[in-house]
């Protein structure tokens, strides 16, 4: 026979019961309000004590609710936040395996795909993913087995709240470690949200694809164009975000295509330019200017890039020497129509000239010996000393460091890498390229 005190806290629970089920709107509201405030933080043992050990006659009541109601936003935040409690509870197995049987996943990314619900409610239902896919291994997979990276990676595309993208990177995180059955569908998500999203967002994806990198430790073919195509972005984070992430690519087998791809880009193509070009006879020059200025900033961050990588391994500088590497990058000291990519560019240069004294010997004699002089005293400010005709000498060079390679071969004495003070004292880049990209402008 049950004792007095335990009849009085199952009829407690029972009137509360009670209460929720014949309660409305707003009383319902109340009692989560109580619920989440009396609640937060207890372990499973104490909120079997604190319903009598009935608290699962509670949970099932909210995730009843939640399914009738999440189409209509009613309460969502605080329904999610309340079902929050029992899964983060300590020893909380058995309240999950409750609210997965009844489709909880599937509700909780059915949330994220709804266009009238808050982001707030949105965010409340990552948490919970988070929850879940933290259990374990089986339930990572149940998640992505759901359809779950697609309506993930859709919401952080679309999502507007920094603090949310951060909760979806933590999710995303998550799904990458521990769960090689689907990692790489978690690995080309991040890769498929790079063109798509917000800065922010590109900064998250970045962060987590790199991770994302080194666990699965080969590469998807679309990487290389995408990671690219970032380098075009007015924002600094973000594109610092993509060259960490290139700084680990070069180690994998999209190397070469990527240093080409890196090269290439110094020299803008016709097709991209004219297909960029606005109606020349009708248009300003200064619309023409801001049509033109993805390619642009992209250039500009390929010669930074290219700076960073040849400093940090000089097996790769002497890969791009191959690609021709010099000549593009004076190319692009003649782009007067953007400082930012002929400082830069020129910065790079001065390292190549200063550790190969076949690119000094090259530069010097396609510059001449004026301009050579100006470049040595002024590099980072060259954009600022030459006129147009130097300018133009510098976009129409025909340097060819590729046949020296050839002729005398890497290690060749001609070739032999010499490194002086003020070429290690450059070895740290930031603070050349850490400047906003259009602050000389």
């Amino acid at each position: 026979m049950t004792s007095i005190k335990e009849q009085a806290a199952i009829s407690r629970l029972l009137s509360f019961l009670q209460e929720w089920d014949n309660a409305g709107k707003v009383a319902r509201n109340h009692i989560l309000n109580n619920f989440i405030q009396t609640n937060q933080g207890k372990t499973s043992p104490e909120l079997e004590q604190e319903f009598s050990q009935g608290a699962s006659l509670f949970l099932v009541r909210l995730i009843t609710c939640l399914r009738i109601t999440y189409m209509t936003g009613s309460c969502l935040e605080k329904l999610l936040k309340s079902i929050g409690i029992f899964l983060s509870a300590v020893g909380s197995n058995r309240y999950l395996i409750e609210f997965l049987e009844v489709g909880g996943v599937l509700t909780l990314l059915e949330i994220l795909g709804m266009e009238k619900i808050k982001e707030e409610d949105k965010k409340e239902s990552i948490k919970l993913l988070q929850l879940i896919a933290n259990s374990g291994r089986k339930y990572k997979e149940l998640i992505c087995e759901s359809y779950g990276v697609r309506s993930i990676a859709e919401f952080l595309a679309l999502s507007k709240s920094e603090e949310t993208q951060e909760e979806v990177q933590i999710l995303l995180d998550s799904l990458v470690h521990g769960n090689p059955k689907y990692q790489n569908q978690v690995y080309k998500g991040l890769i498929a949200l790079l063109p798509c999203a917000p800065p922010k967002a590109q900064q998250l994806s970045l962060q987590t694809l790199k991770t994302a990198q080194s666990i699965i430790g080969t590469t998807h073919p679309s990487i290389v164009d995408c990671v690219l195509k970032v380098l075009g972005t007015m924002h600094l984070e973000v594109q610092y975000e993509a060259i960490e992430l290139i700084k680990d690519l070069v180690n994998f087998d999209v190397r070469q295509s990527l240093l080409r791809s890196l090269v290439a880009l110094l020299i803008p193509s016709v097709k991209e330019m004219s297909k960029l070009q606005p109606k020349i006879l009708t248009d300003s020059p200064i619309l023409q200017l801001t049509a033109h200025l993805p390619v642009f900033l992209q250039q500009a961050a390929a010669a930074k890039t290219i700076g960073v990588l040849a400093r940090r391994d000089m097996s790769i500088a002497e890969e791009m020497l191959h690609m021709r590497v010099v000549h593009s990058l004076m190319a692009a000291m003649g782009n007067t129509d953007h400082s930012n990519s002929q400082r830069l560019a020129s910065l790079t240069l001065e390292f190549f000239v200063q550790t190969f004294p076949v690119v000094e010997e090259h530069v010097r004699k396609s510059m001449g010996e004026e301009l050579y002089q100006l470049f040595l005293i002024h590099g980072e400010d060259l954009y600022m000393k030459i006129d147009s005709i130097q300018a133009d000498i510098l976009a129409a060079n025909e340097v060819n460091v590729t046949k020296a390679l050839n002729l005398y071969g890497a290690s060749n004495s001609n070739f032999s890498v010499v490194l002086d003070t003020g070429v290690l004292n450059q070895m740290t880049y930031i603070t050349h390229f850490g400047e906003d990209a259009e602050s000389k402008e």
